[in-house]
């Protein structure tokens, strides 16, 4: 959410007249994330999430956006994307692809209790259920193949010890993927990126996930790993919070109880969750993109979370 592409309310004018939506009372750069270009958007009828999409493609955005209409549309809190009187659902603004999507109320808690964990650990199990008969497909983008591609791009900017440790990691995933009960596990639509501050709260109450836009198709224990590794942990040594872990995983296993394949296969999720997001942030600091207002992530923190995961292993 850093601002890579500055928007002014008169280039944003013709899509709102487009769209019927009146004229912006206000247009605010969002500061946080790396990814995307994000304002908050207040029209006459209400206040919207504008995104510019600087990686993604016009042609990869519906799966994103029509993903968190259907899920909008069976019941769960996400944002609901704006659409045309055509149909269309992915707009242009500065020669970017771009979206708006219906603001959520409340605000993230970065400091969660158990009742926050299973709010979160119900609707993630709610979502990955809603998500079966969805029918575009597309893969996550952030995946092994993603895995293998970049590693090499990072490896010149770490040290030696960390060099052996991502590779050691890379190749205990690569090897994990020939497993035949990672061929068994469930696959769906996942968010692949539910951190606490992907999720609004009000008053105690869950009002919903947001930021979609590294989901895809793929495990939905591996989804439920990386919601562990944030949202149960403590930050600072990457080690288990026990209470949070089993109010987020017992919740989720009352709506939707975790297949044999699953339970198995969650350790090496958990790891390859933690892998994942040091690899993307080894990335996005040493290869970062110039933009106005980027705070990348420090990847330590994910090397911390991996060390624990690898050395110290969920008894089920």
């Amino acid at each position: 959410m850093a601002v890579y592409t500055p928007v002014t309310e008169a280039q944003l004018a013709p899509l709102l007249d487009y769209l019927n939506l009146g004229s912006a009372l206000e247009l605010n750069a969002i500061k946080g994330g790396i990814e995307n270009t994000n304002y908050f958007l207040t029209i006459p009828e209400g206040e919207y999430v504008l995104t510019l999409f600087e990686r993604l493609t016009f042609e990869q955005l519906p799966f994103y956006l029509n993903l968190m209409k259907h899920l909008a549309y069976k019941g769960i809190k996400v944002p609901l994307p704006l659409t045309s009187s055509r149909d269309e659902i992915v707009f242009q603004i500065n020669d970017k692809p771009a979206a708006i999507v219906s603001k959520l109320e409340g605000q993230s808690e970065l400091s969660p209790n158990t009742k926050h964990c299973e709010l979160v650990g119900s609707m993630l199990a709610q979502m990955h259920l809603a998500g079966k008969d969805f029918l575009f497909e597309q893969p996550n983008l952030r995946g092994l193949r993603w895995w293998n591609e970049t590693t090499p791009l990072v490896l010149p900017h770490i040290n030696e010890r960390q060099q052996e440790f991502l590779k050691s990691e890379l190749a205990f995933q690569n090897h994990i993927a020939t497993l035949s009960a990672y061929a068994a596990l469930p696959v769906g639509p996942v968010h692949a990126d539910l951190f606490r501050d992907n999720v609004m709260f009000k008053d105690s109450e869950l009002t919903g996930f947001f930021d979609f836009y590294f989901a895809g198709i793929d495990h939905w224990v591996y989804d439920l790993a990386i919601c562990l590794n944030d949202w149960c942990i403590d930050h600072d040594s990457g080690q288990w919070h026990k209470e949070l872990f089993h109010a987020f995983f017992d919740a989720y296993q009352k709506i939707r109880p975790l297949e044999n394949c699953e339970r198995k296969m969650l350790n090496p999720m958990l790891r390859a969750a933690a892998f994942r997001f040091w690899l993307s942030r080894l990335w996005d600091f040493h290869l970062p993109r110039e933009a106005s207002l980027l705070q990348p992530h420090d990847p330590t923190h994910f090397e911390r979370v991996l060390l624990e995961r690898a050395t110290s292993p969920v008894a089920l």
